[in-house]
């Protein structure tokens, strides 16, 4: 087969193994720089898009795609003219639900909890639990669990709380089985939430029988839609809902992604240092080829060609490198996090696959452009002073 007299000793220079040459370890240097700069901005975009995608699942599976509810946090009946040609109008499909606060007792201990009265539990916990919630039982968060040293069966005792008005003399107390203990790693939700019958809920809080808090819509919504409601009433998405996390997580993304790809920078100094030492050890050989009535351009082709393989396989390597460590994360979880702080207890990875071949492309063109810095001691290069000392 017939290769390229410029590809040919591109791919020389790069597999030398010239052991008292420097052009022989000098290639394997800055490919290793590179892929330790890659990894650490492939890492990090890894990281960002994992948090903000599980954020995203936990969150939306919570609050469903959207919220509708009265301003004032008063309750309504399903059956209300206006809210069931809302409900007629709007793609998807709503599911009532009630939620007030309420005290939980089991033994001598007692702490406040938001009781959520629903039809189905959240996807996060029907995920494991199926079922419907049955009238008498209860869902509870580990967080909760572990304060009051409740496990599966345990029989608590569930006090509402009018949150609208002044406590009622004779308070309104109803026994519960736990029926699961779910964990999501969002303590906020962990310590503070569970699940009850819709039923249940009803006669916590003393509401009739089609009163409810207000309807969950948990259809996918399309990036442009927008409900519009009239007052008392507010339509509120989960994005909305948690707008100032999504903004910080924006705000830290640009930074995180310069401070890595500076590390990728140093790998791509470390190409332009390491083909203008091969430059100047490969002078002799240069000056030959000269003399021997090759064309500058071949020789620039030969260098460039020789950046590009190193941001290739520099590229290559660091994206194999994250891509084993992403998968040594995602099935055996070596990476611990505070779940109190950052809202999970393991460090979340997501293949971004758009962002890993933008960084794979980024770094064979830089090293592209790179390569061509280091040529300007061709330009200058005469034969007979190349081969002086020959």
């Amino acid at each position: 087969m017939n290769i390229p007299l410029g590809l040919r000793l591109a791919l020389r220079f790069l597999f030398s193994r010239g052991a008292s040459s420097f052009s022989s370890y000098a290639s394997w240097l800055a490919i290793g720089g590179l892929s330790i700069g890659v990894t650490s901005l492939m890492l990090t975009a890894s990281i960002i898009q994992g948090f903000e995608n599980t954020i995203s699942e936990k969150l939306s599976n919570f609050d469903g795609q959207g919220r509708l509810g009265n301003i004032f946090g008063k309750s309504f009946y399903v059956s209300d003219s206006y809210i069931k040609s809302l409900i007629k109008d709007t793609p998807g499909e709503f599911y009532p639900f009630v939620k007030d606060m309420a005290l939980i007792r089991f033994g001598s201990k007692a702490d406040g909890v938001i009781i959520e009265g629903v039809e189905v539990p959240p996807q996060i916990i029907s995920k494991i639990s199926t079922t419907k919630i049955n009238d008498g039982n209860i869902i509870i968060g580990k967080g909760l669990a572990s304060s009051l040293g409740v496990n599966v069966n345990d029989k608590i005792y569930l006090q509402g709380l009018a949150t609208g008005g002044p406590l009622s003399n004779i308070p309104r107390i109803k026994p519960f089985t736990v029926s699961f203990i779910y964990y999501s790693g969002l303590q906020e939700y962990d310590k503070s939430l569970a699940y009850v019958s819709i039923n249940d809920s009803r006669s916590l809080f003393s509401l009739d029988e089609n009163e409810v808090s207000g309807l969950i819509l948990n259809s996918i919504l399309p990036s442009k839609f927008k409900l519009d409601v009239q007052y008392p009433y507010y339509f509120e998405t989960w994005k909305d809902k948690h707008s100032l996390l999504f903004e910080w997580i924006s705000v830290q993304r640009w930074p995180a992604y310069i401070m890595f790809g500076l590390i990728a920078l140093v790998g791509i100094v470390n190409l332009i240092a390491a083909i203008t030492m091969i430059i100047i050890e490969k002078t002799n050989q240069v000056g030959i080829l000269l003399a021997q009535g090759a064309p500058k351009s071949i020789l620039r082709n030969i260098f460039i060609l020789l950046g590009g393989f190193i941001g290739l396989i520099g590229g290559l390597i660091g994206g194999c490198i994250s891509i084993v460590f992403i998968l040594i994360q995602l099935n055996y979880n070596i990476l611990d996090i505070p779940a109190d702080i950052y809202f999970m207890d393991q460090i979340p990875f997501s293949f971004d696959y758009g962002m890993f071949l933008l960084i794979l492309l980024l770094s064979f063109l830089l090293s592209l452009v790179a390569s061509l810095l280091p040529l300007r001691v061709l330009s200058s290069l005469k034969p007979a002073i190349a081969l002086r000392y020959e």
